[in-house]
């Protein structure tokens, strides 16, 4: 049986790790909210870039532009979205479970990841038997950085219109902000920019563009893809705030039941130490009235 000082040692190491984690949780929920604003900020943009897009599209051929090119090769590139740090639950594991997943259950593909975020690196640098084409770290700082997307997408194009070698396929994988208590690990295909699909009873309205539909669609196109790169890290940064904010409100209240049974233990084990000291009184005081 450990004694007092063990016990309240245990119950002072406990305190100290639950203000840490109090304080955690109220640091990610500062975060969140910031992150949560520049989120839905963005995702008006987005929207509305893709509206312009999916319309410019039906009026140009998409064989004309390599980034609207289906091709039903076996070469995919698989993009990847964790976070630099972790206390956040099972938030990386959803991520890394559905890529490791996808790249099994496809194993007649050339399947290639691409790195971002250093939890999802050191995962993967455990698993030579996945291969890795490039790892960015350190993305998620004081703020998410838009050049960080547009480098990516660089990358992402140059692989997917190589004269050699070319990748037929890119899809993302990260996990999606829904609320502060919900965060849903999606896989979007990048790489043939998808488009939504449209009724054949839609009516398409014509306009005059200058200097022309296929020049505006090969301006916006790259583009378009930094923008969905960069809300898939304005998601993550959010979702990641939430699920750390979520975890440390767990983490603060099992420290809480952890200090009340180690306090009740102390308390029985106390007394239990008194009432032996009482008896062991007791017994000498009467083997003194015998003699």
């Amino acid at each position: 049986m450990p004694s007092l000082r063990d016990i309240r040692r245990k119950i002072g190491s406990v305190k100290k790790t639950q203000q840490i984690t109090r304080a955690m949780q109220m640091v990610s929920a500062a975060k969140l909210q910031r992150a949560q604003e520049r989120l839905l900020a963005s995702r008006p943009y987005s929207d509305k870039l893709a509206e312009v897009i999916s319309g410019l599209a039906l009026r140009a051929d998409p064989q004309q532009h390599s980034l609207l090119q289906r091709r039903d090769g076996p070469h995919t590139l698989v993009v990847t979205v964790t976070t630099d740090r972790g206390l956040c639950g099972a938030f990386n594991s959803n991520v890394l479970r559905m890529a490791t997943a996808f790249v099994g259950q496809h194993p007649d593909w050339t399947s290639m990841l691409v790195v971002v975020g250093r939890k999802g690196r050191d995962f993967l640098r455990r698993r030579p038997q996945f291969q890795v084409k490039s790892q960015h770290v350190d993305v998620f700082g004081r703020q998410v950085s838009f050049g960080v997307a547009q480098d990516l997408a660089r990358e992402l194009i140059d692989a997917y219109t190589a004269p050699v070698e070319a990748v037929d396929r890119v899809l993302l994988m990260y996990n999606e902000f829904v609320s502060a208590l919900r965060q849903r690990p999606v896989m979007r295909t990048l790489l043939p920019i998808p488009l939504p699909p449209t009724a054949s009873e839609d009516v398409v309205i014509d306009y005059l563009y200058e200097p022309s539909v296929n020049g505006i669609l090969r301006e916006l196109l790259p583009r378009y893809l930094e923008i969905l790169l960069f809300r898939a890290l304005l998601e993550t940064s959010a979702a990641e705030q939430a699920a750390r904010m979520t975890a440390m409100a767990a983490a603060t209240d099992n420290a809480g039941e952890l200090i009340r049974q180690l306090t009740l233990f102390y308390n029985k084990t106390r007394q239990a130490a008194i009432t032996k000291e009482i008896l062991e009184v007791v017994s000498g005081a009467e083997a003194l009235k015998g003699t």
